[in-house]
Parts: structure tokens; C-alpha cells; sequence
């Protein structure tokens, strides 16, 4: 097969190392792709928001199926312009992508699917919404209804914190995406995340992680895209896994269903956990990043056929198999990161870390300029190992990070902390 993957990230390189393992995969393509994607692929410059432009690229170049990695791409309707032009795609419509693209409708068909999530309420203006925060008090949390890169979300602890969250969203700090801010009760408990493949009301869940948002150790800090994760998460043990499955996820898939909007893709779900109960945080219709990168090393080549299974509607007939084991990635970010940062830095040392089904460093905001590997992004590489414990597994990745030779760059040293 002829397989391209949409997206530049660390999400999407683990995606093409696993594919590429997989032997139906005869040629793979990533757009745009990064350094680390470029070692294992070819990499082809095209717009991959403009469905059109995606859609011509595929039939020049024999395109058999589609991975689409980035959810702005999914909310753009990329997805929608394969698939009526005949092109097997892996991911939702651009209206099931409303999943994620609006927080607001998230919460609406969790209303009507009955599934368990905080209260919340939607506003327009910054006086409506101060005017709330002040009535119901902190903790509480602020959230840009739209599409912010993972980064536009505030759990306030204080309302003084609560109010300048509103005042920053509607003075335009996350662009469009907090045209609209919705805010929420404020859950107390662990965070934890359930993968699940879904066509219809058909659904697989393909594992669990847990990721670390804030910058520093501790989970000090500004949110982040994420500066770490681990899988499985031992807070979602099986039993409670299925009762998610049962109270949260199909019931929005049958939602999503009766509104002609069927859901095809991965949905994510974000979860708060307390005393052995889970309630809905938010969903996402793409893999999480770091998150993919630990269920890719612990999935392997058979990605590739699970995910076709779940395009060509076959999730009825597969199983997802994993060992019993751990996998455990550290974010390496740019100096500065979340906020301001210094593009272009040399990184050293990648070429003597080992690649193996075990070990794998997954590059995120890299380029490759005449033969050097350069820092282009707040987030540049993904330190990712697997192992019989998730002990052994930190230790390797923080082996391979002490062996990078990155001055401008820096990670959290406590990635696991909750599960060690």
C-alpha cells in the first residue's frame, strides 16, 4: 500500500515508525513531515488543510489510504474531500470533529448521551462570564471553547486567576478559539486517558496513558501540550475502563449516529478519576501528543491494521493485542517553552542513541539544515522507551536524554512520578 500521514509532529513520526514496520506498507509518505519522519519516509511539501491540494497529491501519487493526524486538519474537512473523492481516510468528518473543534458542543451531547461531566456554562462576553466566575466562586476552570493547540485551558485556584483567564481569552490570547469561552466545575481527582477506535457505533479502545500539562516538575507551571506520559495508566484498571466504555463513549457514539454525524477516527477521552469514578473531562478526535507516542511503541506494526480496520468498518472483527509491559516518553521543549523561544539551535548526540522496538526518539519540532538537526518548535523530541516496568522504562529514556547534546533545551526530570 501507498500510505500518507498528514502532520509534522511527534504524534504523527510515531505513527509512520509504526506503520512503516507493517508489511502491507510499501511506500509512505508524511506531509510535511519533520527530520525524524524524513530518516524513515519521504517527505512532500504540500498545504494539508487544503483538502483539494491533499486530494490531487494522493492521485498523483497512488495514494491508498490516508492517516490524518493534526486536528485542525480533521476541522478544516480534509477528511470529508478524501473520502468523496473514493480515498480511504482515517479520521472524522469535519462536523463529527466538532467533538473537539467546540467545547460547548461536547458538553451538549454529553447532556443528551447522559455521560457523566462537570457543569458548565457558555459565554460571548467577558462581563457575563466575570459575572459568573465572581457568583460561583474557585477553583474553577476557564476554557476556550475552540481550537488552541492544547494550550487553552486555565484551572484557575483563585478567582482574582479565574477573572484575568476570561479577560486574556476574550482580549484575543488564543485567537478565534476563545471567541467564546466556556467555563467549568472544577473536578478534583487523577487525570487519565482511554484511546478507542470508533466507525459508527462500532468501538475498540487501543489503551490508555496519562500525560504531564504543566512545565514543571511537580505539575508546577503553565499548561503545556503535554512534557510527558506513560501507558497503561494504572488508574484505569479494566473494570472501570469498561464502564467508561458503557457511560461515556457509546452512548456519544449512538448520539453522534442519530444526529447523521457518525463518528470515524480515534476519539480521546480525557478523564478525572476519583474514588474509582470517572467523569468526562473533554474529548479529542485524534491521538494525543505524547500520548501516541507511548500506545505506538507499545501497538507496533499492528497499527497499520487496526487502523484500516477501523476505515473500512472491520472494528467488530479486531482486537488490539499488547504486551504486558510499559512505555514511558519524556518531552525535551525549546528554553522558554510554553512562552517565548529561540528557534534554529543545533541538537548533537541523536545519531548514537539506539532505535529498536524498545527505544525510539520521536522527533516533534525538528529540521534537518544541511545536515544538521535543528530546534524549530517549542516542543522538538519525544524520549520514548518501553520496558517489563514502567521503572525500567523511565530509566532508559532518561538514560537517552542525559546522552542529547541540547544546550537550549530542557525536560522534566518526573515523568511517572504519579504511578512510582
Amino acid at each position: 500500500m501507498n500510505i500518507l500521514i498528514l502532520g509534522s509532529g511527534g504524534r504523527e513520526h510515531s505513527l509512520a515508525w509504526a506503520i512503516k514496520q507493517n508489511p502491507k506498507c510499501d511506500r509512505l509518505i508524511c506531509a510535511p513531515g519533520n527530520a525524524g519522519m524524513d530518516e524513515i519516509a519521504d517527505c512532500a511539501s504540500i498545504d494539508i488543510l487544503n483538502g483539494g491540494a491533499v486530494r490531487e497529491f494522493c492521485a498523483e501519487n497512488a495514494i491508498d489510504f490516508v492517516v490524518i493526524g493534526p486536528e485542525a486538519v480533521l476541522a478544516a474537512g480534509v477528511a470529508d474531500t478524501l473520502r468523496a473523492a473514493g480515498i480511504l481516510t482515517f479520521g472524522p468528518s469535519q462536523a463529527a470533529a466538532e467533538l473537539e473543534a467546540s467545547k460547548s458542543f461536547t458538553k451538549e451531547i454529553c447532556l443528551t448521551a447522559d455521560a457523566p461531566t462537570a457543569g458548565y456554562a457558555r459565554f460571548t462576553d467577558a462581563t457575563s462570564a466575570r459575572a459568573y466566575v465572581q457568583a460561583q466562586g474557585a477553583p474553577i476552570v476557564i476554557k476556550a471553547d475552540g481550537l488552541a493547540a492544547g494550550k487553552g485551558v486555565v484551572v484557575a485556584i483563585t478567582v482574582e486567576e479565574a477573572l484575568a483567564a476570561v479577560d486574556d481569552m476574550f482580549d484575543g490570547a488564543f485567537g478565534e478559539a476563545g471567541a467564546s469561552v466556556v467555563i467549568e466545575e472544577f473536578m478534583e481527582g487523577e487525570e487519565a486517558s482511554l484511546f478507542v477506535l470508533c466507525n459508527g457505533e462500532s468501538c475498540l479502545s487501543v489503551g490508555s496513558a496519562q500525560d504531564h500539562k504543566r512545565v514543571f516538575e511537580g505539575d508546577k507551571g503553565p499548561n503545556t501540550g503535554g512534557m510527558g506520559a506513560y501507558s497503561p495508566a494504572p488508574i484505569l484498571p479494566a473494570a472501570l475502563e469498561a464502564e467508561v466504555m458503557e457511560t461515556m463513549i457509546r452512548p456519544t457514539l449512538r448520539e453522534m449516529v442519530k444526529r447523521g454525524t457518525p463518528f470515524q477516527g480515534v476519539l480521546f477521552a480525557g478523564l478525572m478519576i476519583l474514588d474509582g469514578q470517572a467523569r468526562l473531562v473533554e474529548y479529542n478526535v485524534r491521538f494525543g501528543d505524547p500520548e501516541c507516542q507511548v500506545l505506538m511503541m507499545r501497538l507496533g506494526a499492528q497499527v497499520l491494521d487496526l487502523l484500516l480496520a477501523c476505515a473500512e468498518d472491520r472494528l467488530n472483527e479486531t482486537r488490539a493485542a499488547f504486551a504486558d509491559d510499559h512505555a514511558l516518553t519524556v518531552v525535551m521543549a525549546a528554553d522558554g517553552y510554553p512562552g517565548s523561544y529561540e528557534k534554529g539551535t543545533a541538537i548533537h548526540g541523536l545519531d548514537n542513541l539506539p532505535s529498536s522496538s524498545l527505544q525510539e526518539v520521536f522527533h516533534a519540532g525538528t529540521a534537518n539544515r544541511d545536515g544538521q538537526i535543528v530546534a524549530v518548535g517549542g516542543r522538538v523530541l519525544n524520549v520514548t522507551a518501553r520496558a517489563e516496568s514502567l521503572r525500567q522504562a523511565r530509566d532508559l529514556a532518561y538514560a537517552m536524554v542525559d546522552a542529547i547534546d541540547w544546550p537550549s533545551g530542557f525536560c522534566r526530570r518526573d515523568i511517572g512520578w504519579r504511578a512510582l
